[in-house]
Parts: structure tokens; sequence; C-alpha cells
């Protein structure tokens, strides 16, 4: 009886867990969620290239507090930045920069933040950032798909 009891209490917390476990999603365009976190590394990204910026996201996944994206970024134009007055010029004048952007973001007392983003990486610089940071796989490319 009482092996019967552990294995019952075994299957459903198992079913439980499953159902509650957090979903990986995109957030829709214009919605809410998705312009919080666009509008969260926008004020550091804006700070760092010294001019206005719109995020052409090609990958955005967000699983509980977690969200990471990543894309190019763009002048409010569609075009690409000018980077000659930013840290990034000289990897830029070198042609070591890619035209991209990869951004892991944690949601904080209700707020999104910033926890790390990376410009112009001309490798996979978020390799790391799971087991780092703690986040979840999921939600990274070739990781978690």
């Amino acid at each position: 009886m009482l092996r019967r009891l552990i294995i019952l209490s075994a299957v459903m917390t198992a079913a439980f867990l499953s159902i509650t476990a957090q979903s990986v999603y995109t957030p829709e365009k214009g919605s809410v969620e998705r312009t919080a976190i666009m509008n969260a590394l926008r004020i550091p990204v804006e700070r760092d290239l010294k001019q206005r910026i719109v995020f052409a996201a090609d990958h955005f996944k967000v699983q509980g507090n977690w969200a990471y994206l990543s894309g190019t970024p763009q002048t409010t134009s569609g075009g690409r930045p000018n980077y000659r007055n930013t840290k990034y010029w000289d990897a830029v004048d070198s042609g070591a920069f890619d035209h991209n952007f990869f951004a892991l973001l944690k949601k904080t007392g209700g707020k999104w933040k910033v926890t790390v983003y990376a410009i112009g990486c001309t490798d996979v610089c978020f390799a790391d950032w799971p087991s780092e940071f703690k986040a979840p796989k999921a939600i990274f490319p070739y990781m978690g798909e």
C-alpha cells in the first residue's frame, strides 16, 4: 500500500510539474511585454551607439522571467547605425565586426532589466550566458530548440 502511495505521489508530482512548467514563447509584435523588453534594451544600446535605435529581432524568446533576443540594430529610418564615434569603430574599421546584437534580460521587481548584451560579435558570444547567468537554455538559439 505504501509503495502504491509513493508511486501515485510521484506520478502526480510529475504531472503537476509538466502542467506548471513555463513554456518558451515569442512575445507578439506590439505587445506590452515585447515593447517593455525592447525599451529596456534600447536605453544602454542608444547610450553606446549615441543615436536612436530600433531592433530588428530575428530570435526573440521568453521563458519565465528571462528573455533573449538577437538580430540587427537599425536607425529609425531602417539603415545601419553610424559607428564612427562609438567604442565599436575600431572593430568596424578593421573588419572585425558583424552587424548584430545579442541580449539577455531578466524581469526583476516587475521590470525588465538588461543582464548582458553584445553588439558586433563575430562569434557565438552568448554561448556561455546560460551557465554564467543561470538562464534557461531553451530561450537561446541552437541550445533549446
